[in-house]
């Protein structure tokens, strides 16, 4: 009998035959759909993110905003550079052992080392990040490390790029500063530095793509001041590199737009002759002995102000010691930077025009007469300037003690007698203020100085600006409610505590008083302030602002020293005029009379020895001459003057006498700014076209150039 197979089991073997074979076609038919939309549907969009991956995005700095004088000099400009950068993506790609063959291959180039080379190469906050060294850019955008390369040097990398894998040169541009007659006007300028974090992170919240990680922005001067317009709007670069970070072609670009031009108000020819005036005065000052100390004046610093009288707009602005902004370009060292806030060095950094805060000394006194003559005293008012002035058991001296008789107000400030004026800051103080603790008590003297705009920032348009004290009532309260602890810690203890140890003897002395009665206003507080002396301090800008104000029948200017700002094409984008921040309400007679006396101080008084053969009668000047005392340091150098367009301010920081240190400079500056040639008086020869300001801005050509005002017309009036 034969086998018989089971029944239903071939087909079921079928069955699982046909039910594989439809298995494997479909996962087949499936995978020639995905390739079909990859390769056909979606081709283009994934052979775009193929080659996106070749291409790189790099931020195209926009040209900064030139920075030019009321004549179109230009003062700041830009100067194309060789700058060499390293690509960090390809750096990465590199063994250790060839990244630093190529660093250090790099450093031999172009005479950097390769330990700050390493530096700069670090993200700033990133751990061994160095501020001011660190790269605050783009991850993706090659680094710079190094500027200012010979031609040589920039072909040597560019032209062996097997040598130099990642290494990328370029020009680019940099600040310049072509310095016309001369002129260094770093604080009036400023400098640029790299945007730090939190400045691109506040940016960045703010919508604001005028900024990236690369940028430089202004930190002083005018460059700090008017930075949104001078920076420009950076551009984008799509370029494609292959695998070695060299760039094979461009993909796409978006250009900068250069940043506006700043014109200023200073003028360069006089900016010149100011800066070597004060120079120059420093240098003499120097070489002079003082009888009083026994030695050489230290002469440690200056500034001069040349203002417009009925604008207030600076025309000039000179401090000593200076120093050169180009160190800012490409980075500043450690080294250099410090010897920029060196007090050895008499911390070139600080602008003493502005920033500098001195006893104003003598120079004061037409405030003072100003505060009388509306307080009960007037231009009849007779007073003895006498050898000196007992004020209990203290007698204050008058200058050299000198006696002059019964004299006039006038005659007080063309003679400089300081005993004439503690007589008046004495009859206040018992008047109004005899009771010591009273802080409220009335001072005539003190409001006049406050009307006048001193104790407060004049509102320049130059950040970092001084604000100057008034030593009234009320700041020596406040300051011994501050430093009461302090002194009465001193004086808790005997001298030869070893918790004293170093104390002089002055120190310890004044610490036992002020911890007695150190919120006191004095009468000796009262005299000192009627001159200038004492803890009253004011910066040489507000000085010329409140002569400025005598000057132009009593407005009180913010000084400014952008006057416009001018897009590329030469549109006019914005124009800065004069403000007025107060006025001195003082009668007609007060100030003529006050302006004669100060005519008199140039002609016969404390001035005069300098003004000789002068042609006053065509070119009147009025000044004031002061030599402040500070305890412990050399008398200050102060001369303020002014004309009817002018206003001319110089000082001296342990100089000497006034008319002695600052008086030939001043002349000089007067010569320069009406074309004064001994004793004749030429338009033509003076620093500023037409002697005056012009009211109209430089002429800006299409094809860059720039020209001076068309008509140099008077001044603005507004």
């Amino acid at each position: 009998m034969s086998r018989l197979e089971p029944i239903g089991g071939t087909s079921r073997g079928a069955l699982r035959l046909v039910v594989i074979q439809a298995l494997v076609f479909s996962l087949f038919a499936t995978l020639f759909v995905r390739l079909y939309y990859l390769q056909v549907v979606s081709g283009d969009e994934y052979q775009g993110r193929a080659s996106a991956q070749s291409l790189r995005e790099i931020v195209v700095q926009p040209t900064r905003g030139l920075i030019v004088d009321d004549q179109g000099r230009p003062l700041v400009t830009n100067r194309l550079t060789w700058v060499v950068a390293l690509d960090r993506t390809v750096l990465g790609k590199l063994d250790p052992e060839d990244r630093t063959r190529l660093v250090r291959r790099v450093g031999r180039v172009v005479d950097v080392k390769p330990a700050r080379l390493e530096k700069k190469l670090v993200t700033c906050g990133d751990e061994g990040a160095e501020p001011g060294v660190c790269w605050n850019g783009s991850p993706y955008q090659p680094v710079p490390v190094a500027q200012d390369l010979t031609r040589a040097q920039a072909q040597r990398l560019s032209e062996q790029p097997e040598d130099f894998p990642g290494v990328v040169v370029e020009q680019q541009s940099v600040r310049a500063y072509p310095q016309p007659f001369g002129v260094n006007a770093a604080h009036l300028l400023g400098y640029l530095s790299p945007i730090t974090e939190d400045e691109l992170g506040s940016a960045e919240e703010a919508g604001d793509l005028s900024v990236n990680g690369a940028s430089v922005v202004g930190r002083a001067g005018v460059e700090q001041e008017y930075d949104q317009w001078l920076r420009g709007m950076p551009g984008y670069q799509q370029v494609e590199v292959d695998s070695m970070g060299r760039v094979m072609g461009d993909q796409s670009r978006v250009d900068a737009q250069p940043g506006d031009t700043l014109v200023t108000s200073i003028d360069a020819k006089v900016q010149g002759v100011v800066e070597q005036q004060l120079a120059d005065a420093i240098t003499t000052a120097r070489g002079t002995f003082d009888k009083v100390t026994g030695r050489n004046y230290v002469a440690d610093s200056g500034a001069a102000v040349v203002l417009e009288a009925k604008t207030g707009r600076v025309v000039a602005m000179a401090s000593q010691p200076t120093y050169d902004p180009g160190v800012w370009v490409g980075g500043i060292t450690k080294k250099q930077l410090a010897a920029l806030y060196s007090d050895d060095a008499g911390t070139p950094l600080l602008g003493r025009a502005s920033q500098g805060q001195f006893a104003p000394g003598s120079t004061w006194k037409p405030f003072m007469t100003a505060g009388a003559l509306t307080h009960g005293y007037s231009t009849d008012t007779a007073l003895p300037c006498s050898s000196s002035f007992q004020v209990g058991n203290r007698a204050f001296h008058n200058h050299e003690s000198a006696a002059a008789g019964i004299i006039s107000f006038a005659e007080a400030l063309e003679i400089s007698c300081n005993t004439f004026f503690y007589r008046v800051g004495f009859d206040y103080w018992q008047q109004y203020g005899s009771d010591a603790d009273d802080v409220d008590a009335k001072d005539p003297l003190v409001e006049e100085a406050k009307t006048f705009g001193f104790g407060q920032e004049t509102g320049i348009d130059i950040p970092g600006e001084a604000s100057g004290r008034i030593a009234d009532r009320r700041w020596k309260k406040a300051y011994y409610d501050s430093m009461k602890d302090y002194y009465c810690g001193i004086s808790a203890k005997p001298q030869s505590d070893p918790a004293n140890e170093g104390t002089s003897d002055f120190v310890y002395k004044f610490a036992r008083e002020f911890c007695i009665e150190g919120w006191k206003y004095k009468v000796t507080d009262a005299v000192n302030f009627s001159i200038g002396q004492g803890d009253t301090i004011v910066t040489p800008l507000q000085l010329a602002r409140a002569y400025g104000a005598l000057a132009n029948g009593g407005t009180l200017y913010a000084p400014r020293v952008a006057k416009a700002v001018v897009a590329a094409d030469g549109t006019v984008v914005r124009r800065i005029a004069p403000k007025k921040t107060g006025h001195v309400e003082l009668p007609d007679h007060v100030v003529g009379y006050i302006d004669e006396a100060l005519r008199g101080v140039s002609r016969e008084g404390t001035m005069a020895w300098r003004m000789g053969g002068f042609p006053l009668d065509e070119v009147p000047i009025r000044s004031k001459t002061g030599s402040a005392e500070v305890y412990g340091k050399q008398s200050t150098s102060w001369v303020a003057s002014y004309s009817d367009d002018y206003v001319v301010v110089m000082m001296v920081s342990q100089g000497g006498t006034g008319s002695g240190t600052s008086g030939p400079g001043i002349r000089k500056i007067w010569e320069a700014l009406y074309g004064v040639d001994g004793e004749t008086v030429d338009p033509k020869r003076a620093a500023v076209p037409g002697v005056v300001p012009p009211s109209a801005l430089p002429l800006f050509r299409a094809d860059g150039t720039i020209l001076p005002p068309a008509t140099p017309a008077r001044r603005e009036e507004d």
